[in-house]
């Protein structure tokens, strides 16, 4: 079983038509989203047995999102719930597609959560990112399962998919992201991410993972091993509609990937080959380039990728 820790939210997303007839701004869409709960309904698609861990609110978005999780097949056991509302992400897109978000979080659900005292039976991988790990008093208990799962001898994936408008103190957040690195098996990275962490890329997988994998959006994956190799694939073209999730997407597809190889572990990921990485970062920029032809997040289903 695959486990998938963070937030649930809504992203606002505007509708593609553009402007209304009721003034300039466009239409904002709601959407179920954050790279935690996309990554979960992702490996759902996959047909992948998951579960979330995460809070969410008793209000209607917080039913709909778990609603979403249950439809995609996900196990809810280990979601928490409480009365405070839902996060929003209000999103912006440019031209190419590329989202950029605002947060409204102060107050909200997700932010509460706290370590739970049991996990689902035969969890054999975790995967933690974006704002869970940033808001607290929400960050410092992911941060404390991440550390107990990691020990446990669980795989752990870490994807920081950061949103630099909610990281108060940057230089704190690159140093605690740095702390991290010795619980963590596979490390994933948008380009971007990599460049607002510092871009040492050899020096994070020296520091504990046994690979970094980064998204370098249209060129396609690039994965960088603890053993200093290096391998690429390139992207698959398609018309994109936007990017939301497609990050998210890839999460999935390699721990899905991983696992049917029989690698789910650290000492296997690291001596996984160029033959075996090729295997891997190739299905997941097909699952991830599916997602992008579409809107919002929207992963591909296990038949869209030849599975069934």
């Amino acid at each position: 079983m695959f486990l998938v820790a963070g937030e649930a939210l809504i992203d606002l997303v505007p509708r593609p038509s553009g402007p209304s007839e009721e003034g300039p701004l466009a239409p904002l869409v709601p959407c179920p989203g954050g790279g935690p709960y996309n990554t979960a309904v992702a490996l759902g698609r996959l047909g992948d047995e998951v579960a979330f861990c995460s809070r969410l609110s008793t209000d209607g978005f917080g039913t709909a999102l778990l609603e979403g999780l249950r439809t995609a097949g996900v196990g809810t056991a280990p979601v928490q719930r409480g009365p405070e509302p839902t996060t929003l992400a209000v999103a912006t897109l440019t031209a190419s597609g590329s989202a950029g978000y605002s947060f409204y979080a102060e107050g909200t659900a997700d932010r509460l959560f706290t370590v739970p005292e049991t996990l689902p039976e035969g969890v054999r991988a975790i995967c933690f990112g974006t704002c869970s790990l940033v808001l607290e008093p929400g960050a410092s208990a992911y941060e404390e399962l991440l550390r107990q799962q990691s020990r446990a001898g669980v795989f752990t994936l870490l994807d920081p998919n950061i949103r630099a408008g909610l990281i108060a103190d940057p230089d704190a957040y690159r140093a605690r992201f740095l702390d991290w690195l010795p619980y963590v098996d596979l490390l994933k990275l948008s380009e971007e991410d990599a460049a607002w962490l510092g871009d040492d890329v050899a020096g994070w997988a020296a520091a504990g993972p046994a690979a970094v994998v980064i998204t370098r959006g249209g060129e396609g994956l690039h994965v960088t091993t603890r053993k200093g190799e290096r391998f690429s694939v390139p992207g698959v073209p398609v018309d994109v509609v936007d990017t939301i999730g497609a990050g998210d997407t890839v999460n999935a597809a390699l721990l899905h990937r991983l696992a049917a190889l029989g690698v789910l572990r650290g000492d296997a990921v690291a001596g996984l080959g160029e033959e075996g990485w090729r295997d891997v970062l190739g299905f997941a920029a097909r699952a991830a380039a599916l997602t992008c032809s579409r809107a919002g997040a929207q992963p591909p289903y296990a038949r869209e990728l030849g599975l069934d």
